[in-house]
């Protein structure tokens, strides 16, 4: 029975471990499909956030379960309820994907960002899929102080976000306004990508410790 019950907590970890693989890709190939504008790679992964969707929806199934039969105590239970936060986080993310890549099929054949632009949308696209990889790193080890450095490489990506206000309120901004709105709002969506895939490494702290990542004291070692 033991066994049984360890791994119903294995199998999600091993969904979050899905669900993070997917919209990682997610958000990389709809970077691909803004920058390009190819209306193919856009649609594939506007398809594919519904296999995001029942995973979650799956892994809830699961863990509502799990709090039934075994009502899990302590460290079991913070692993259940955790693994519920998490998916949220990763359902969002991969929500987030899916506007990036609604936006380069809404704008097809045109390119929703400008050339002036590319390189620091290519930047946030990219950071945004490595910090997934690392926050579903965290989740494998269990690596609490990698969880925690997570956060200080979101800086990058806030600070991408904020040069991108910069570029529209630049007086030689000749875009028009309808591209400043689009630019505006893929910022905002790979910002808000990152913070997810913080949110979930955070939550991997609390998983391992018991405490928030934000009142979390690591042990330090006397000289």
């Amino acid at each position: 029975m033991r066994g049984a019950y360890q791994e119903e907590l294995a199998s999600l970890a091993a969904g979050l471990m899905e669900m993070s693989r997917l919209v990682g890709s997610a958000i990389g190939r709809a970077t691909t499909a803004l920058l390009d504008a190819d209306l193919t790679l856009a649609e594939s992964v506007i398809s594919g956030d519904t296999e995001v969707d029942d995973l979650q929806r799956d892994l809830e199934d699961r863990a509502i379960a799990v709090l039934a039969r075994q009502q899990p105590v302590a460290t079991d239970l913070r692993t259940v309820v955790t693994s519920l936060r998490m998916s949220a986080d990763l359902e969002r993310c991969g929500d987030l994907a899916a506007h990036v890549a609604k936006l380069a099929r809404r704008r097809y054949p045109d390119r929703a960002v400008p050339g002036d632009l590319h390189r620091t949308v290519l930047e946030m696209g990219q950071l945004a899929q490595r910090l997934m990889a690392q926050a579903a790193e965290t989740l494998l080890t269990l690596d609490v102080e990698a969880a925690l450095r997570l956060e200080q490489e979101d800086d990058r990506m806030d600070e991408l976000h904020r040069m991108i206000f910069q570029h529209l309120l630049d007086d030689r901004w000749q875009h028009g306004v309808e591209t400043a709105v689009d630019v505006t709002l893929v910022g905002r969506y790979y910002e808000r990508f990152a913070d997810h895939a913080v949110s979930f490494a955070r939550r991997v702290v609390y998983l391992v410790t018991g405490e928030h990542a934000d009142e979390y004291v690591p042990d330090i070692e006397p000289d």
